[in-house]
């Protein structure tokens, strides 16, 4: 690890050097390029300067107790510098775990009903609304892109984007199935069922990540609708894309202009493509090692809704949450927080085998 660290320092300091010559400042994109390294890798190269100090402090500590007079203040720093040493190193540890180079982007996330006729569509308007205060909370901005209503208020389907700080860090994990339990207000025996719902967390892509052939895309237009089938707007605005390689079909209506509806599609079918090699590579990665928390697999179920007990349960870390209104209002930070710790345990526990 020692090794490693010296290799990431030298790198730092290189990289100090060029990100302040003339000659790469003239060169906007490779500056920004090495800012952004030298951003990266500064928070691991500070600890492992404060282990060598601290380390270096013990050593010192060590020769000063062969003078009487200093024993007593050399034993304190010495001691002190022990117990904080492993503290600093797994926290060099933590550092030292790669990133998941997408966890700044913004995201569009999917919620369909699946299992369940119109409960599970109102449960999937259960789902939207607590991202939807999740994000207030957090200051994101949220935008639909395109939703299926249905006629109690639900939705088959609806997707949208979140923009901010971190939004794919915090909501990665949030992709799978969400299982509910509860008595639906259609039920009058007030027997408790069972429904589903799935949640797609995509991270958008910059143009530059992906190039789409445009002879690839048909695109086609239709009149924007509601529930029941009532017309938003009597003009043509809503488009419908076609990626014909893959099939892959994305469909926006929310805005009233035609431009702005292909522009707002054609990000979510990036996003897709995007995701389709990144399930590859994420599949790749989970082969090669079981240290991830989800596994990808969009058909896992991952968390249960019980509103009898008034119990969420994330089923890939076994943790309940017994504040069902007050998660439902979007205070989701607690089992976001748990699920971030065990996928750095597992990524660690990985490391080390």
């Amino acid at each position: 690890m020692f090794q490693k660290l010296d290799a990431v320092e030298a790198r730092y300091e290189e990289l100090t050097r060029k990100i302040s010559d003339p000659e790469v400042i003239s060169n906007q994109n490779e500056w920004k390029e090495l800012m952004r390294e030298h951003a990266e890798i500064e928070p691991i190269v500070e600890k492992y300067r404060e282990y060598k100090k601290t380390k270096q402090t013990m050593e010192d500590a060590l020769e000063m107790m062969n003078d009487p007079e200093l024993k007593e203040l050399a034993e304190t720093e010495m001691l002190e510098a022990k117990e904080k040493l492993p503290i600093i190193e797994e926290e060099i540890k933590i550092l030292l775990i790669p990133k998941d180079k997408d966890d700044e982007k913004n995201i569009i996330c999917e919620i369909r009903g699946g299992a369940g006729g119109e409960e599970a569509a109102l449960f999937a308007g259960t789902l939207f609304r607590m991202y939807s205060m999740y994000a207030e909370r957090k200051h994101w901005k949220l935008e639909v892109l395109n939703e299926n209503e249905t006629e109690l208020g639900g939705y088959k389907e609806i997707s949208f984007m979140i923009t901010g700080k971190g939004v794919y860090s915090r909501l990665k994990f949030e992709s799978g199935v969400h299982r509910v339990q509860r008595v639906p207000d259609t039920e009058a025996s007030g027997r408790i069922h069972t429904s589903t719902a799935t949640v797609a967390v995509l991270p958008v892509v910059e143009d530059v990540e992906i190039e789409i052939n445009p002879a690839d895309i048909k695109m086609e237009v239709f009149r924007s609708s509601g529930a029941g089938g009532q017309h938003i707007n009597k003009t043509s605005s809503a488009v419908r894309l076609i990626h014909e390689p893959t099939g892959i079909v994305v469909e926006c209506q929310t805005e009233r202009s035609q431009f702005q509806n292909k522009d707002n599609a054609m990000k979510m079918l990036k996003t897709k493509l995007y995701d389709i090699e990144k399930q590859k590579q994420d599949s790749e990665i989970t082969n090669a090692r079981r240290s991830q928390v989800g596994s990808g697999d969009r058909s896992e179920k991952i968390r249960t809704y019980n509103y009898p007990q008034g119990r969420i349960t994330d089923h890939r870390i076994g943790f309940s949450i017994y504040q069902m209104e007050d998660f439902l209002n979007g205070n989701l930070d607690e089992m976001i927080d748990n699920l971030i710790t065990a996928d750095r345990a597992e990524k660690l526990k990985g490391d080390e085998e």
